[in-house]
């Protein structure tokens, strides 16, 4: 399962989609790999120094703690993204979309030495494919999920998109605006959909009603969706 959808105490619905298990591992293998040339590259500085100050304990330090926290730092200061993430567009988030708070960071980092380290990732592979929300252990417990931000580009993300047959149009209006306007409409409305940026929906909304001199009791963003539909139908039949 790719995507869910959660209902928000506000009533909207949110629709994530969530990174597939081999993104998640191919992130996860490139920055393994960076960890590996770290310590490869930091061993062999350290070796051509040869300095006495560098004590057992000192070297362990210098090697250890940047790979033992290399997930957590990452994820704090790339608002949930660590390199392997930020290479495949993917990011760790809250359930509802937000960011995830320290505590969120903190504790899915902690569970992922149980989740992947100990258990070679068998246990974190095992429960996001049972999930169905992208989750593993850490994740459930922190109540944050990866999410992919990738776009996804259908037919009907074009200005060309097909209405049915049987389609019957609701606002001839829409034949005074030009392709560039309903470019500008259909854009604006795919990404405050994506977002879920209500406000941009409500702007868009009376901006059309008062370009196109129109009454409607239509729901918002079902008002928009007809418009780019109507619009669509009059262009393909003219």
């Amino acid at each position: 399962m790719d995507t869910f959808q959660i209902e928000t105490a506000q009533n909207v619905t949110i629709h994530q989609n969530v990174a597939h298990l081999s993104t998640r591992i191919g992130s996860y293998l490139i920055d393994a790999l960076l960890i590996f040339t770290y310590s490869f590259l930091t061993s062999l500085l350290l070796s051509w120094l040869d300095i006495e100050i560098f004590t057992q304990w000192s070297y362990y330090l210098i090697l250890g703690l940047p790979v033992f926290f290399y997930s957590l730092i990452f994820e704090i200061l790339w608002n949930g993204q660590t390199p392997g993430k930020r290479y495949n567009q993917i990011r760790v988030v809250k359930l509802d979309g937000s960011k995830p708070t320290l505590g969120s960071y903190l504790l899915r980092w902690i569970l992922r030495i149980f989740d992947i380290s100990m258990t070679s990732g068998s246990v974190a592979m095992l429960t996001i494919l049972l999930n169905g929300k992208g989750q593993r252990l850490g994740d459930l417990a922190a109540a944050t999920t990866v999410i992919s931000e990738k776009k996804r580009i259908v037919l009907n993300d074009t200005l060309t998109a097909e209405t049915p047959l049987d389609y019957k149009p609701t606002f001839p209006q829409v034949t005074t605006l030009s392709d560039t306007d309903i470019q500008t409409i259909k854009n604006l409305y795919i990404k405050a959909k994506r977002t879920k940026n209500h406000q941009v929906i409500l702007k868009l909304h009376v901006k059309i009603i008062d370009f196109l001199d129109v009454k409607t009791d239509i729901q918002p963003i079902d008002f928009i969706d007809i418009i780019i539909k109507d619009y669509n139908y009059y262009t393909q039949n003219m």
